[in-house]
């Protein structure tokens, strides 16, 4: 677990694609290098977003988007 906090820490942008049931999410760092790639079941996204720092989020337009913005 310590290393998912470590790994966590350095998340600079996120990727965010949004779906029905489960969302995808794509993170690297400030250098570009991939820090995660993971499916989070939708009761889970918030959870996972209170546990990072500040960072940059990009999500798709879609009819659900200003919901999760």
């Amino acid at each position: 677990m310590n290393n998912i906090t470590t790994e966590l820490s350095a998340v600079a942008t996120i990727g965010l694609d949004l779906a029905k049931h489960v969302f995808q999410v794509h993170a690297i760092d400030a250098a570009g290098r991939v820090v995660t790639t993971r499916a989070l079941r939708r009761k889970d996204v918030l959870t996972f977003f209170e546990s990072l720092p500040c960072c940059l989020i990009g999500l798709e337009a879609c009819a659900s988007a200003h919901h999760w913005a």
